[in-house]
């Protein structure tokens, strides 16, 4: 694993159309630090923000089975996502499978490179 592959994650979690404002601006503000005196300090907001956002997969399902997720999403969708959601759970996944949460996932797995 390189520091470039971990940083292609942050990248992914930034451009993510899951992603809420916040976060996105955390990885972006991130990647702007890199290579800069502030990049330590700025992988550790990330670290932090992920630690944060990052969903498991159990803390998705009971959204995507609720009438909030047909009503933010219709009721075609939210099934199609809890469908998803269970499916992953059933193969052992542990995180929401969304862009956001899969790239923000990997990089938790990988913060070590971040921080060296």
């Amino acid at each position: 694993m390189t520091k470039e592959e971990v940083l292609a994650h942050v990248k992914g979690v930034a451009e993510a159309p899951s992603v809420y404002a916040g976060l996105k601006n955390v990885a972006e503000e991130y990647l702007a630090s890199v290579g800069t005196a502030k990049e330590k300090d700025e992988a550790k907001k990330l670290i932090a923000a992920l630690k944060e956002c990052v969903c498991s997969i159990d803390d998705v399902i009971p959204f995507f089975d609720s009438e909030k997720a047909k009503d933010v999403f219709g009721a075609e969708q939210a099934a199609a996502m809890s469908k998803k959601a269970h499916e992953v759970k059933a193969a052992g996944g542990d995180t929401c499978f969304c862009p956001a949460c899969t790239n923000g996932k990997f990089v938790l797995d990988h913060q070590d490179l971040l921080l060296n």
